[in-house]
């Protein structure tokens, strides 16, 4: 009888853990997803007083080494990048750190250098703003990459 009660017990877990290991792999799956995710914000700002892409459109000039901001909530600076000679910025996120729908309903980049640094006949005062959008996504690899971008810079004043 005490054979027949450890076999029904053996049986019992066996089950158990036969339903449980889906369960498992899903949770570690979403844990290695998440490890193995990126969001990049990227954009190019140019040295126009919108900062966007003039009607002369490869003519327009860039806005280098400028101050790129990522302010989230009330201005808090969550990350902040440089633009390269390109006028292009670049910044790498951990998904774990912010999550996806907060990153794009509640933060924006903020262009801190004074527009006439790139440009003596724009205001030196105030910055150049932009919401933010979703670009798509790459998967290389195991790697996902969400890609996000500004929407459009506008000037505020300050």
């Amino acid at each position: 009888m005490a054979m027949e009660k450890s076999l029904v017990f053996v049986m019992c877990m066996l089950v158990a853990a036969i339903v449980a290991a889906p369960m498992a792999e899903a949770q570690l799956g979403n844990i290695i997803g998440n490890l193995l995710s990126l969001v990049n914000i990227q954009g190019i700002v140019y040295c126009t007083a919108n900062g966007r892409i003039g009607v002369n459109g490869t003519s327009t000039p860039v806005f280098p080494n400028a101050l790129v901001q990522l302010q989230c909530g009330n201005g808090n600076v969550v990350s902040s990048t440089t633009t390269n000679g390109s006028g292009l910025f670049s910044i790498l996120m951990d998904p774990l750190k912010l999550i996806l729908s907060t990153l794009l309903q509640d933060c924006k980049l903020v262009v801190a250098t004074p527009l006439s640094n790139c440009n003596a006949g724009l205001p030196s005062d105030g910055s150049l703003i932009s919401p933010l959008k979703l670009l798509g996504n790459i998967v290389s690899g195991l790697l996902n990459i969400t890609n996000i971008g500004p929407s459009g810079f506008n000037f505020f004043s300050s």
